[in-house]
């Protein structure tokens, strides 16, 4: 059974739908990728998937129950963290704070706590250096290690991340689908927005997002045996 599945998933603003009948399946283990150009419906997607925003119609499964109309917070508690496009760390908290705070549903539990901030700095070791630093005085690339770092700590069975790679340098970019990807191994599943198809060697799914419908979905070897950064493209 998949862990993640969306079936006829239809999402608007007002009256003006933005995601047109979106089906897709997410296996655990997986690290998948959704790519696509702005105005795809890629957040549309993600948002949705996370609580943020409510279908008109169509379903978001988890192990093959229905999230239905949870909060974004019961979601969290059942699994499912959200790393946002543009970081959105608190600018005025420590590293330390931010990472706490992502820890919220676990606050019960100080040893998981104390687990996922030590593993949050093996994956990233310069947040341990920037620790009692302001999140809002870090450089891009630290921003976005804080961010991804935070989502990690509420101890997620499926992780949303949304353009991890924005504004990131070639190198930067590299190093944060690196880590990504060492995530999806130590058994987090990952689904990743992502305009940048340099991300496609790290993804064991891929799905083709174009004016909110999915064109193309490539699984293991064939995401290489076909040419997605031309369908990407549009070429």
């Amino acid at each position: 059974m998949s862990l993640l599945e969306v079936r006829d998933l239809v999402v608007g603003y007002g009256p003006h739908p933005v995601l047109h009948g979106v089906s897709f399946e997410v296996e655990e283990g997986e690290l998948c990728v959704l790519l696509g150009l702005n105005g795809a419906g890629k957040t549309t997607t993600v948002s949705t998937i996370a609580g943020l925003l409510r279908p008109q119609s169509g379903q978001v499964l988890l192990d093959g129950a229905s999230l239905g109309r949870r909060s974004p917070s019961a979601r969290v508690r059942h699994g499912v963290s959200l790393c946002p496009e543009g970081r959105r760390v608190f600018p005025r908290l420590t590293v330390r704070q931010n990472l706490r705070l992502g820890a919220w549903s676990r606050r019960r539990s100080p040893r998981t706590v104390r687990q996922q901030l030590d593993l949050v700095y093996d994956y990233f070791p310069r947040l341990v250096e920037r620790e009692d630093q302001l999140a809002g005085t870090l450089s891009g690339g630290e921003q976005q290690m804080l961010a991804v770092g935070r989502a990690l700590m509420s101890r997620p069975r499926l992780m949303l991340i949304d353009e991890a790679s924005l504004g990131l340098s070639p190198t930067l970019a590299r190093t944060v689908w690196e880590v990504t990807s060492q995530i999806k191994a130590d058994g987090t599943t990952v689904l990743m927005v992502e305009q940048n198809a340099g991300v496609l060697p790290f993804a064991d799914r891929a799905l083709i997002m174009e004016k909110g419908t999915l064109l193309h979905t490539a699984v293991g070897s064939a995401i290489h045996d076909v040419n997605l950064r031309e369908a990407y493209l549009g070429a």
